[in-house]
């Protein structure tokens, strides 16, 4: 197992890993789009192959969570990459972490409730408008869901305390 930063040599496969779990190596986030190969990320390999991946966009001081995924259920590869992006965005200096997640994605905010985010906004309709970007957005999701409004999820980072 290794874990590190997306190198320059893993964009290819980094962007094959997020068209195989986004369906397009495209992602949206508030209406815009974003290629997450091309941004920053986290990953973690088993026996050669990405089994984790989390990408990110950094503005003014601020890491927006792009992608979460990985390809073992039960092992925490989740986990442990968000704890690795809180630490990274804390080595930074820099003051919040926040993304998007959809409105029928529930065990996707347990998980980031659980690491401490909280819901901030409702943004309704805008996945509706994605639509028109990127159609191959799913109109139902996990468990029979429609997909219509994205939730954002922030979580502050505290600094490092000097001893």
């Amino acid at each position: 197992m290794t874990r590190g930063q997306v190198q320059d040599g893993d964009r290819e496969e980094v962007a094959l890993f997020i068209e195989r779990h986004w369906q397009s190596r495209k992602v949206m986030s508030r209406g815009h789009e974003f290629y997450p190969h091309r941004e920053q990320g986290l990953l973690e390999r088993r026996d050669g192959d990405i089994v984790g991946l989390l990408t990110f966009h950094v503005e003014d001081k601020v890491m927006e969570i792009l992608t979460l995924n990985s390809t073992l259920d039960g092992e925490r590869i989740g986990s442990s990459l968000m704890l690795q992006a809180v630490e990274h965005a804390r080595s930074e200096h820099w003051n919040r972490i926040w993304l998007t997640t959809t409105n029928d994605r529930l065990r996707a905010i347990k998980f980031y409730q659980r690491l401490g985010f909280r819901m901030t906004a409702v943004n309704v309709g805008v996945v509706d408008e994605a639509r028109m970007q990127k159609p191959e957005i799913p109109l139902v999701g996990e468990g029979g869901v429609q997909i219509h409004d994205e939730i954002v999820m922030e979580l502050p980072i505290e600094p490092y305390l000097d001893a």
